[in-house]
């Protein structure tokens, strides 16, 4: 049977079986693989169609805020909103719990496997300026399969050993690989393969980019950091590599924090793609969506689940659904000086009759990414807000680069902490002090509040080792991870072979 590429938003490793002998042969309709792939405008075609799943991340943010202790889940008082969410946020989702977890199961697999397409046919026809095109394809597999060890850990994967080392087969997954595929080994394998691939793409990676979606040489270092301080969990030689990338990221002189006025509209539509943003998920409100097809739309989802239930209105925001709502505690970890909590939050504390509270009310909302106003793009339904989201701000690089230094004995950590913290207040009056503590909780303190609302704590917590002191109901040795949904380890008769433990 020739197999067709077939590109929709939907097309995921596990969301379809294999063929069974007593299928017909059809000739397809579609043109086939074989035929792709023969010019330069057809590897960039493809490649702007692994770049699409990048905006399905929004479910990943999503799920890592609510399964952050600083966040409650939300939503409607009367009923059991989203209940893979509310789940998750008290810890006691299971495999039966689909929703948000099996579409970043599936679009995360069908990003990797639009790579993989690419990555498949990469020798096929020779032009100028090929290889950068194979850089970003790589790079983006790295980035969807991070994202699937983040959430559900030693995934499956097709591997080989390729010039002496395990690697990502360049090649597609098909339905009927399900069945014999393995997870890796565990999840320090499955960093480094994820780390394989970034040293691949990096050399021919550009330091700018003509468009502010594609990936640059910053943004491959900055993620191999970042993927390095995630392996140093389980590899302690691992922190200092992860130092050695941040610093070039540093070093490049490519990325600044932005102070003042500009620092208070980072999360707006005039702060985007700006000197702050080392790679940033772009969406528009041009392409609208239903709710048929959520992840067709080419803007976010995630910005009417912050918003304050209807009543609210203003000029600035529109009303929302309640979801992922900031603690009190959260917020009072916040100095008054610091001009990051009117940032981060938005507080209705004294003006509740604003809006219809919803479950867990706080009175606060996540104002990072609140739904804006028309300005900003929204379709006819609230599925397709423009508003971009920082995937790596350098804020970020800044603090993984002092965490890995204090982790590996550099002399730098100190001085990024602080970095950070003079942009919060204005001056350094706040640099850190042996006073205060260890320096490594220092900077994990200043990860929780320089980054709240953005979905990264949750990772945070597990990665080292906090999250059993301070989420309640998490459990050792099965909350680390997210259970594989069920009815994907149906479709690939493999609840014993891929289940995660606990679950």
């Amino acid at each position: 049977m020739k197999r067709t590429l077939i590109i929709l938003f939907g097309l995921t490793l596990l969301y379809v079986v294999g063929c069974s002998d007593d299928f017909v042969e059809v000739e397809p309709d579609g043109f086939n693989d074989s035929d792709f792939f023969n010019s330069q405008e057809e590897y960039e075609s493809a490649l702007i169609g692994a770049y699409d799943l990048l905006q399905s991340t929004f479910w990943n943010v999503l799920t890592g805020i609510v399964a952050n202790p600083d966040y409650a889940a939300g939503g409607d008082a009367f009923n059991y909103d989203q209940p893979t969410l509310q789940n998750i946020n008290l810890m006691i989702h299971t495999p039966a719990d689909e929703n948000q977890l099996r579409s970043i199961w599936g679009l995360m697999y069908a990003g990797l496997n639009r790579a993989n397409f690419i990555l498949e046919f990469k020798n096929k026809t020779e032009f100028a300026g090929k290889e950068e095109i194979i850089a970003e394809a790589y790079f983006l597999r790295a980035y969807y399969t991070f994202e699937l060890v983040k959430h559900f850990g030693n995934v499956p994967l097709k591997t080989e050993d390729r010039d002496g080392a395990l690697r990502i087969m360049d090649e597609r997954i098909f339905p009927e690989d399900e069945f014999s595929m393995e997870r890796v080994a565990d999840i320090a394998t499955a960093y480094s393969l994820i780390e394989a691939d970034l040293l691949e793409a990096i050399p021919n990676l550009p330091t700018n980019q003509d468009l502010p979606y594609e990936a640059t040489k910053g943004a491959a270092q900055a993620l191999l950091g970042k993927v390095y301080l995630y392996h140093g969990t389980f590899d302690s030689s691992k922190f200092a590599d992860a130092a050695g990338q941040l610093n070039q990221v540093i070093s490049s002189g490519q990325y600044g924090l932005t102070h003042g006025d500009d620092y208070v509209a980072l999360f707006e539509g005039d702060g985007e793609n700006g000197s702050e943003s080392v790679f940033e998920i772009q969406y528009t409100g041009v392409e609208p969506a239903g709710w048929g097809c959520i992840e067709c739309s080419q803007g976010t989802y995630f910005p009417q689940f912050c918003g304050p239930r209807s009543p609210f209105s203003n000029s600035e925001f529109r009303a929302g659904w309640g979801f992922c709502l900031p603690s009190v505690e959260l917020y009072d970890q916040f100095e008054p000086t610091d001009v990051r909590r009117d940032v981060t939050f938005f507080d209705l504390r004294d003006n509740q009759d604003s809006y219809s509270q919803g479950r867990d009310d706080t009175g606060l909302f996540n104002r990072k990414y609140m739904p804006r106003s028309a300005a900003d793009g929204i379709g006819a339904d609230p599925l397709n807000y423009s508003q971009n989201y920082r995937t790596i701000r350098y804020a970020d690089v800044l603090l993984m680069a002092a965490e890995a230094e204090a982790q590996s004995g550099g002399s730098n950590a100190t001085s990024y902490l602080n970095e950070v913290r003079a942009r919060a207040y204005g001056n350094n009056d706040y640099d850190y002090d042996a006073s205060e503590g260890a320096l490594l909780d220092a900077i994990y303190l200043e990860r929780r509040k320089e980054l709240a609302g953005e979905g990264h704590h949750f990772f945070d917590l597990v990665r080292t080792g906090r999250a059993a002191s301070t989420i309640e109901g998490f459990t050792t040795n099965k909350n680390e991870v997210f259970p594989i949904p069920l009815i994907e380890l149906q479709l690939a008769n493999a609840e014993e072979r891929w289940g995660n433990p606990g679950y």
